[in-house]
């Protein structure tokens, strides 16, 4: 008999990851998200004036945003973010300004004060990640990061 004849049938079956707000197929062009007014056009979100015959949906990152299920999560915290949380906060809004404007999916969600530390929730990982990265260079400090769900999440620790 051949080795193949004898393989196991009762293997686990690896189930493939499901991500809520990613389409399984492209969305129709053109598209326009009727909260947010993101085009959806030649294949990729922007901030293009839609056309006046675009199909009409809510895109991914205003999902997220209402169902408040952010795709990152970043906690800063530290004696140096509370005296310098002001401007700490507007460098994380220019980041994510830099960033929507050519990934309008890439968003910050919320800032929320909790007793030790500040969370910052956004609607993808590559905001979240910037947002990250550009307070370690400006600020230096400790920046730690975990990814989970297949990277469709990320967790960003930065605090000094």
């Amino acid at each position: 008999m051949e080795k193949s004849q004898y393989a196991r049938m009762d293997r686990l079956v690896k189930e493939k990851r499901h991500d809520t707000y990613r389409e399984p197929g492209k969305w129709t062009e053109p598209t326009m998200c009727t909260e947010c007014k993101a085009l959806f056009m030649d294949g990729r979100w922007s901030w293009k004036k839609p056309p006046v015959d675009s199909n009409k949906v809510v895109c991914p990152a205003c999902k997220r945003i209402a169902d408040n299920y952010p795709a990152g999560r970043i906690e800063i915290k530290g004696p140096f973010f509370k005296r310098h949380r002001e401007e700490i906060l507007n460098l994380m809004r220019n980041e994510e300004e830099q960033e929507k404007r050519e990934h309008p999916m890439e968003r910050i969600m919320s800032v929320v004060d909790e007793e030790d530390y500040t969370l910052v929730t956004t609607t993808g990982v590559h905001i979240a990640r910037r947002i990250g990265d550009a307070l370690s260079r400006a600020y230096q400090g400790d920046l730690d990061f975990q990814y989970g769900d297949a990277e469709k999440s990320i967790r960003v620790y930065w605090h000094r």
